[in-house]
């Protein structure tokens, strides 16, 4: 990948984070507090389910908003515990560097910045929704857009990163 500067010289490619935020964040426990006593008697084990998605932006003057989407749902039995979702987005300027380049660094590099943030939120959604941690594994957002990428060229339906 080429150099990342934040005051390159022109004609150099240039990787420039210019702001973190959260674009959206939602929390439900419709079942509460029912709920809470559900979980201490019953010997069923809680449900997860994460969905991801990721999309960009382009914003014009080579910046684009790139924003990552985490939906957690926790289920116990057929009623839900929880439901908590977080879409963190970033803009970020990006420069000078090949389409194939910049796909990568929008699909993979960006998303990777901006996951340790929406991991942080979703954890403190859950903990003060008065559930015990939800301790979300790291992403490997690079094999997943190696992937999306062998299968577009595969000719297969590639899995969906953009929502």
């Amino acid at each position: 990948m080429a150099d990342v500067s934040a005051n390159g010289q022109a004609g150099q490619p240039q990787l420039v984070l210019q702001k973190i935020y959260i674009k959206d964040v939602s929390y439900e426990a419709p079942n509460a507090p029912q709920i809470f006593q559900d979980v201490g008697e019953t010997d069923q084990q809680p449900q997860v389910q994460l969905n991801l998605g990721q999309k960009s932006t382009d914003m014009g003057n080579d910046l684009f908003e790139v924003v990552l989407s985490l939906t957690l749902t926790c289920s116990l039995g057929e009623r839900t515990a929880y439901l908590a979702e977080v879409h963190q987005a970033g803009v970020f300027g990006i420069a000078g560097f090949s389409e194939e380049d910049q796909a990568g660094i929008l699909n993979s590099y960006c998303p990777n910045l901006l996951f340790p943030y929406a991991r942080q939120m979703l954890s403190s959604l859950v903990l003060e929704g008065g559930f015990p941690p939800f301790l979300l594994q790291p992403i490997n957002f690079d094999a997943l857009y190696a992937e999306q990428q062998r299968r577009i060229l595969g000719g297969s339906a590639a899995p969906t990163l953009n929502s």
